[in-house]
């Protein structure tokens, strides 16, 4: 009886605490769920200084455009000091901070001054469609818009707006879109060292800021993390009279995730297969010819710069590879019986990776150009008679990993 006593004079003091503990955390809840949105100070900032030249002209000039700069700077900070809690973990967020201030030492900004004022909006009322590309784009051209595909997949294969198809060399980060709507930005790693082919690996995605639909959005996938959400964890954006401009979904969680962005008509399919990321796209040409003379690199557009282009037909000295070639080529054509470009591909990655598993890039670059092109004519592309420019280098680097993998068979 007395130890039990003592046990009741022990425990019981601790129930006010543990009620006003769970009190505390249910206050800090919407806390810490509160989403950080730094993405909409950087897209804010950028559209402040959009106008703005870059200098030159008289004296005068210079100065107003450096006051206009140091008035969106200052809005900058305030927006960021705003998302100071919610964004606290996020390095996005840290780092804009530390540029803010660099970039205020740097344009000998004072801290204390006017500030941007914000772009207005378009004048006039906003139609319920708005926000729904195609019906917008029905109402006002009385037809369906064309829809153009891009796909990135492979060792590494690019399928043009154009339908030109390239195998290319590039490493490091490359634009694959940059108009007034999407940025899509590839980087590409040498497969098994410099001797190989590059590869996707990560991929990186921004819906910009369009005032009347979203918020500037980032979405980023690499090598086996390809989130189904957005970077600050949202799998929807810009909801307005009952539509979400963008959404998030995936059937095979960690492999496969589509984002429709229908404020621009587009779908965007990111896929890993084997050891490498791939990205098929569906757009309105309007929205990708929608960009300036200064985004002159755009690999969906234009393909790989000629200097970094490889021959997929099988080089020359291919022909000797036996029996790595004839083993490719057999297992491709049971997963791709008609003879086009991701036939082409299959081989192509089979023969300088060795693993059976890059096959299946190009099996599913076809499955999502027979799903995003409406004319089935189309889907199959026959590949040209020759290659184009040809980086010897690249080519005699290529055929050593070719033969490196043959003589380790």
């Amino acid at each position: 009886m007395e130890s039990q006593a003592v046990l009741r004079v022990v425990l019981l003091p601790w129930k006010p605490c543990i009620h006003l503990t769970l009190l505390l955390v249910q206050l800090s809840l919407p806390e810490v769920r509160a989403s950080c949105h730094i993405l909409r100070c950087n897209s804010e900032f950028v559209a402040a200084t959009f106008d703005l030249s870059s200098g030159g002209g008289s004296a005068v000039s210079r100065e107003v455009v450096n006051a206009g700069y140091c008035s969106a700077l200052r809005t900058y900070a305030i927006c960021t000091k705003k998302m100071a809690r919610p964004c606290r973990g996020d390095l996005a967020y840290h780092s804009a901070v530390q540029g803010i201030e660099d970039l205020l030492i740097q344009h000998h900004c004072p801290r204390v001054g006017p500030t941007a004022q914000p772009r207005p909006l378009p004048q006039g009322t906003l139609s319920a469609d708005t926000c729904l590309y195609e019906k917008s784009f029905y109402s006002r051209e009385g037809r369906l818009p064309e829809f153009l595909h891009c796909s990135v997949f492979g060792d590494l294969h690019i399928r043009t707006f154009d339908n030109d198809f390239h195998t290319c060399a590039v490493q490091g980060a490359w634009p694959l879109i940059d108009n007034e709507y999407l940025y899509i930005q590839a980087t590409t790693s040498p497969a098994r060292g410099e001797a190989y082919p590059t590869v996707l690996t990560k991929i990186t995605v921004i819906f910009k800021n369009w005032r009347q639909c979203i918020d500037q959005q980032l979405y980023q996938a690499e090598l086996d993390n390809v989130p189904a959400a957005f970077a600050d964890g949202s799998v929807w954006s810009g909801e307005r009279r009952g539509h979400r401009s963008l959404t998030v979904r995936t059937e095979s969680p960690g492999r496969h995730t589509e984002i429709r962005a229908v404020h621009i008509g587009t779908l965007v399919v990111v896929r890993q297969s084997g050891r490498s990321l791939s990205l098929s796209i569906r757009s309105p040409r309007e929205i990708v010819d929608a960009f300036g003379p200064d985004h002159d690199l755009q690999l969906c557009m234009w393909g790989c710069p000629a200097s970094q282009k490889l021959n997929t037909l099988r080089p020359p000295l291919l022909n000797s590879l036996a029996p790595a070639a004839v083993s490719a080529e057999d297992h491709c054509a049971l997963l791709l019986p008609a003879q086009d470009v991701y036939y082409q591909a299959c081989v192509f990655d089979l023969i300088t990776s060795g693993d059976l598993n890059s096959s299946m890039a190009a099996v599913s670059a076809l499955q999502d150009a027979r799903n995003m092109i409406s004319n089935k004519e189309r889907v199959h592309l026959l590949p040209a008679s020759h290659a184009g420019n040809t980086n010897p280098c690249v080519m005699l680097l290529l055929l050593l990993g070719m033969l490196g993998v043959v003589g380790g068979a």
